[in-house]
């Protein structure tokens, strides 16, 4: 006896957004958010804040869709991204370089015209520099693609300080260079407990290129040298005591957890390093922006 089944076809719309990676992208725009409340000792204009938002988020989104059309047959080598949309075929290449430059072209208009010019320039050069310079030069080139290229995933406060201010002082420098430096560690976690995908991607990471152990060293090197920048803010009168002590905890459990990823190493502890790296940054900046109101 035949039966019919009936195949429901994936979700369009939400192959789309999964495109955008909308975690990553809601962590980038969230820097950008605080970047944004810095910028100004009163509450900033709502109405700039929500189109700097959206144009930002947008041309996020469109930075990460390239990513996934370049990386399509990469990810299709690893379980981690292999359900990505790209990686399956369910979206083709003139589909995805159509819906990256409608957003991003979007995004563009949002920034020149509700926000400023130069805010548009600099997210427009943050795209080039994600979705061209690290995507297809660097990170395919060298094992230290992630420190090279990470300018690119560090602009966003200065994009939401640009917003507001139309300026990007030392403070709004200040706080990409806190994303730059946690970026290593924050990405080299996932890279060593994600080491067998990577082999099969043939991506040079520097767990495949150079091993673990000279991995999980740097991690605390990087962590060190994170623990360090996040001090900056406090010493330049950026910030207060509220922010130092907020800092000061999260600090320390980042440099425990890569000690234990330097002397101690198991997958599990790597695991649980990204995940908190993640806790760590958002926090970190919620820390600062506290501080900035209650201390004003």
């Amino acid at each position: 006896m035949n039966t019919l089944t009936s195949i429901t076809p994936p979700n369009r719309i939400a192959q789309y957004w999964a495109l955008t990676k909308p975690r990553v992208t809601q962590l980038a725009v969230f820097c950008a958010v605080i970047g944004m409340f810095l910028a100004t000792p009163e509450l900033p204009n709502w109405k700039v804040v929500v189109a700097a938002t959206v144009g930002i988020w947008l041309l996020a989104g469109a930075a990460f869709a390239v990513n996934c059309l370049v990386e399509r047959e990469i990810d299709s080598r690893m379980a981690r991204t292999a359900r990505r949309p790209m990686a399956r075929g369910d979206i083709t290449v003139p589909q995805t370089l159509v819906f990256s430059g409608v957003i991003g072209g979007a995004g563009m208009w949002v920034l020149f015209t509700l926000v400023n010019p130069l805010t548009m320039w600099l997210t427009f050069a943050t795209f080039v520099g994600y979705a061209i310079i690290y995507t297809i030069i660097l990170k395919p080139a060298t094992p230290q693609n992630i420190v090279i290229g990470g300018l690119a995933g560090a602009m966003p406060p200065a994009l939401g300080w640009a917003a507001i201010a139309n300026d990007v002082p030392m403070q709004a420098w200040i706080l990409v260079l806190i994303i730059f430096v946690w970026t290593p560690p924050h990405f080299w976690a996932l890279a060593l407990y994600r080491r067998d995908d990577y082999a099969k991607s043939g991506l040079p990471m520097l767990p495949i290129t150079h091993g673990m152990s000279f991995t999980q060293f740097h991690i605390w090197l990087y962590t060190i040298a994170l623990v360090a920048t996040t001090m900056l803010p406090f010493a330049v009168g950026m910030s207060g005591v509220i922010y130092l002590g907020a800092a000061a905890v999260l600090d320390m459990i980042f440099l425990w957890y890569a000690w234990q990823i330097y002397r101690h190493y198991s997958d599990q502890i790597a695991r649980k390093t990204f995940a908190y790296s993640i806790i760590y940054l958002s926090l970190l900046f919620a820390a600062l922006l506290v501080d900035h109101y209650v201390t004003l």
